[in-house]
């Protein structure tokens, strides 16, 4: 027994010693790797943290509460290896002084806003530009450098609570948003969004997680298989801004109703919504008619055999292929991002929405909830 108990006295200041040099133990890690204790600070005095939510079959999800943002998604592939599928960074510093929207949970505007306007009730309201001159997502104070209240529900779900103030990057209304990530038993993040306002508002919230579905994001995910149901697109100006025309993607590069790789057409410069964009980063009109049982889209790498399925309740969905990223960032276990290291699936309202009254409506009036859904499906194709 003594021997025993010098041993567990032993075990017991490895662990101190290890702690005390800033070393955590490895049972301290999460399955894709991360330090808790690396998310742990304060931002603007309210307390930053890392949560995890799991499944049966061995899924976990890492999410922070700055931003509401995924963090890590370690899902199987084909040979039943975990991978983790999202770009993100190793800790809360690096959220911190490495702007992006890396994982955000977007508000109060997910996507553009034509510099910075929008008129309510006759009233013109000047929003800050961030953007070639125009609003992006929620401006340059946007939810996604803020701090949700973060609350572990139980194993598998959570809730990031907002409180945003009346006023809020000029925005009106002060809103009050929920957005619930729930880990299902079939390897699905379903994530719930939910606001209301004391006065008359906009709101459009989505994930903008950047999946690179191949486990390894130092390579580009432009050999990824891509499927998107609709045979429509908003197309944008040289600024990114919709021009408030709904076309047709047959016979363009922008069909992805037959599946194909996301590099196929994506360099075709000569067709001007591609210039525009840098490649993809457009909004598509979804044929689902906010139906979330049918399947909005679909991107399946070929390396890891790992597909992604997406579903929503919303009329739109932005397809992002990481054109902006250029290698000065370094993620997570210090892999560089390069150029179209990831797909974004963005599910929303059309970008510029309040200015295009013809598009589906964003406006939330008190006593009204809004109400999103987006759901990401993990599969593997042998």
């Amino acid at each position: 027994m003594k021997n025993v108990g010098n041993a567990l006295m032993g075990a017991g200041l490895l662990t101190a010693l290890l702690a005390s040099c800033g070393q955590q133990p490895q049972s301290n890690l999460t399955k894709s790797g991360l330090d808790p204790q690396k998310f742990v600070t304060e931002v603007n005095g309210k307390p930053t943290g890392l949560y995890t939510i799991k499944n049966s079959n061995g899924m976990e999800v890492c999410v922070t509460n700055f931003g509401g943002r995924i963090v890590s998604i370690m899902v199987p592939d084909k040979n039943g290896t975990y991978q983790d599928v999202v770009l993100g960074f190793d800790s809360i510093a690096d959220y911190i002084n490495k702007p992006s929207d890396f994982g955000a949970a977007i508000g109060r505007y997910a996507n553009r806003i034509n510099k910075g306007i929008i008129v309510l009730d006759g009233d013109s309201i000047q929003l800050p530009v961030n953007n070639f001159g125009h609003c992006l997502h929620g401006g340059p104070k946007g939810w996604q450098y803020q701090v949700y209240e973060g609350q572990q529900v139980n194993d598998s779900t959570l809730t990031m609570t907002m409180h945003s103030p009346d006023g809020d990057e000029n925005f009106p209304g002060a809103v009050t948003a929920v957005v619930t990530y729930a880990l299902t038993a079939d390897n699905a993040i379903d994530i719930k969004y939910e606001a209301t306002t004391d006065k008359k508002t906009v709101i459009n919230m989505t994930n903008h997680s950047y999946f690179n579905l191949s486990g390894d994001p130092s390579q580009p995910a432009t050999d990824h298989i891509l499927y998107v149901n609709a045979d429509n697109y908003t197309p944008v100006d040289s600024t990114y801004m919709t021009t408030g025309e709904i076309a047709p993607v047959k016979d363009t590069p922008m069909d992805f109703t037959t599946p194909k790789a996301v590099g196929q057409d994506i360099d075709k410069f000569d067709f001007v919504q591609l210039k525009n964009g840098n490649g993809y980063d457009h909004n598509w009109v979804l044929n689902t008619n906010g139906d979330i049982q049918q399947l909005a889209a679909k991107l399946t790498s070929p390396v890891s055999g790992i597909s992604l399925e997406v579903y929503t309740n919303e009329p739109g969905i932005q397809v992002y292929s990481g054109n902006f990223l250029d290698g000065t960032l370094s993620g997570k276990k210090g892999v560089v991002y390069n150029k179209r290291a990831s797909v974004c699936l963005e599910t929303q309202h059309y970008p510029d929405s309040p200015n295009k009254p013809e598009w589906p409506s964003v406006i939330l009036e008190p006593g009204q909830t809004y109400q999103s859904e987006c759901i990401f499906k993990f599969t593997v194709e042998q």
